[in-house]
């Protein structure tokens, strides 16, 4: 684990831990974490997002895919701060989602929150539960998996 971070967890700090950059850097803030065990994130979506000029440009939705990306990236999170940071040559991946399920459409405007729970990991493969909120309404469920690898490049 690396040294504890005072809440909230601002995007700088974020980007010292994530590889993600604009456009597909998708949490904004660290709410609220239990190092090993928890995460709570924030995404503020906004009507700039590049998504929302193809997404029905008439009636802006978010693709259900960045929803579980920014799930994934929150578990990024959580597993880089939990287990300690990535060496030079490696990464977290996003390795599988299950179970994912899209309750409510979320929209520009949306405070959008992932709860992130670690259920457990092993030889650097860490899976996780996790539900997506706008106004305390669950608006998607995964199960995240999430893999440290080293690059070969």
């Amino acid at each position: 684990m690396i040294d504890k971070i005072d809440l909230p967890i601002q995007i700088v700090d974020i980007m010292k831990y994530m590889p993600h950059r604009y456009p597909m850097l998708l949490v904004d803030r660290v709410i609220g974490i239990d190092y090993g065990k928890s995460i709570k994130t924030l995404k503020n979506v906004t009507i700039n997002e590049p998504f929302f000029t193809g997404h029905f440009p008439s009636y802006p939705v978010m693709p259900g895919v960045m929803i579980i990306e920014a799930i994934a990236q929150s578990a990024g999170i959580l597993t880089v701060l939990s287990f300690g940071a990535n060496k030079d040559n490696e990464i977290c991946f996003f390795a599988a989602v299950n179970n994912a399920r899209f309750k409510r459409q979320v929209i520009p405007g949306d405070a959008l929150i992932m709860d992130v729970e670690l259920i457990n990991t092993k030889s650097g493969v860490s899976k996780y539960t996790a539900s997506a909120l706008v106004d305390n309404t669950v608006v998607a469920t995964a199960e995240i998996i999430i893999a440290k690898k080293e690059l070969t490049l």
